[in-house]
């Protein structure tokens, strides 16, 4: 693995502890440290590249966010990322559905077992991938909503309450954190685990691969395929 590879998963990992902590008697400190890491993941590559924009992004990123210390802007700003990720993975997955493109999962499923060629796979699993695509892609922006409504209404630092407005119902910021930054992960692993047995069963004759075969297979397909892959 490369730094740049383990640094980029380490601050993934980070960032939901951070902002989890930031609403957990943080505040804007650790508000302020998950953006930071959350800037430094989205530079990461450029940075890595020592392109000069980069560094004067970075730079500037951190300048505004120990200027806002004080402020609750820090907090208000770490209701935007669960919202805008979720929201921007769903579309990934929806817009392959729309010809000429190829649906996201049967594109990956042709290349980890036919070599990339989408024509070799039966048309039951062509169709299975197509329909996963589209669950995948409804799955995420059930949580995009979720995450926004519940952005919304947060209690003290939701936008309702920021703006001035009351609204009909509130969460504590604290549930607000459970559910859009710990919570919205394990939604995806039980989708993750029932797919898996829904396609053990209609999908019986499928190859199949071992754990450590298919990462393998994985890595092999290379950054220049996982790239266009969200293209």
């Amino acid at each position: 693995m490369t730094p740049p590879a383990a640094a980029s998963i380490a601050l993934l990992a980070a960032y939901p502890l951070l902002a989890h902590w930031a609403s957990h008697g943080g505040g804007a400190f650790a508000a302020s440290l998950a953006l930071a890491d959350l800037a430094l993941l989205v530079l990461l590559e450029p940075l890595a590249q020592r392109r000069a924009w980069a560094w004067i992004a970075l730079v500037a990123s951190f300048a505004a966010l120990v200027a806002g210390l004080d402020t609750p802007w820090p907090s208000m700003a770490l209701l935007a990322p669960p919202v805008l990720f979720t929201g921007w993975i769903a579309w990934v997955f929806a817009r392959t559905l729309h010809p000429p493109r190829e649906p996201l999962i049967t594109r990956l499923a042709a290349a980890l077992e036919y070599d990339g060629d989408t024509a070799a796979m039966p048309l039951a699993q062509q169709r299975y991938t197509r329909t996963l695509t589209g669950a995948w892609a409804v799955m995420l922006a059930v949580l995009t909503v979720a995450n926004a409504a519940l952005a919304l209404i947060a209690e003290p630092h939701g936008l309702l309450v920021r703006l001035g407005h009351t609204p009909p119902w509130t969460v504590s910021e604290q549930a607000w954190s459970w559910w859009a930054n710990l919570l919205n992960y394990g939604a995806v692993a039980v989708f993750f685990a029932a797919e898996w047995l829904l396609r053990r069963k209609l999908l019986p004759d499928r190859r199949r691969h071992a754990p450590r075969a298919l990462l393998r297979r994985m890595r092999e397909l290379g950054p220049p395929f996982w790239a266009g892959l969200m293209r």
